[in-house]
């Protein structure tokens, strides 16, 4: 959305030298689920539209781990000793009802716009019925 983009760094990088708003991400596998460490996030940034906020010591560790060929297990632990005195953590499936799981890189142009990806995404979930 709005050009927003994350790198997730898989091999040893320098800490970032600066905060972001999306944060500093660096991954790695543990067996088939993919872990990554966000940090170095400013504290400009809210959870949601109500403004539940956290502050620049924010630490997310993501855990994304395949349930099957349309389905991905998302677990995220928040901690952040200057906005809360424990850490959390959500757990939320995402599976796709009609095929694979696509990257979200412009959905209009993954579904619905013409003659951009639609065309191709629908070849895709066809072949994979077809399987």
């Amino acid at each position: 959305f709005a050009n927003a983009q994350r790198t997730i760094h898989l091999s040893k990088m320098e800490p970032y030298p600066n905060v972001v708003f999306l944060g500093y991400s660096t991954g790695h596998w543990e067996g088939d689920t993919l872990v990554v460490n966000v940090t170095s996030f400013t504290d400009a940034t809210w959870f949601d539209r109500a403004g539940n906020f956290h502050s620049d010591a924010l630490k997310v560790t993501e855990r994304f781990t395949p349930m099957g060929a349309n389905a991905i297990r998302y677990e995220a632990t928040m901690e952040d000793p200057g906005t809360w005195a424990k850490p959390w953590t959500i757990e939320v499936p995402v599976v796709a009802s009609n095929g694979p799981i696509y990257e979200y890189a412009c959905h209009e142009g993954n579904y619905a716009m013409t003659d951009i990806l639609s065309g191709a995404r629908k070849l895709e979930a066809a072949e994979t019925l077809k399987k």
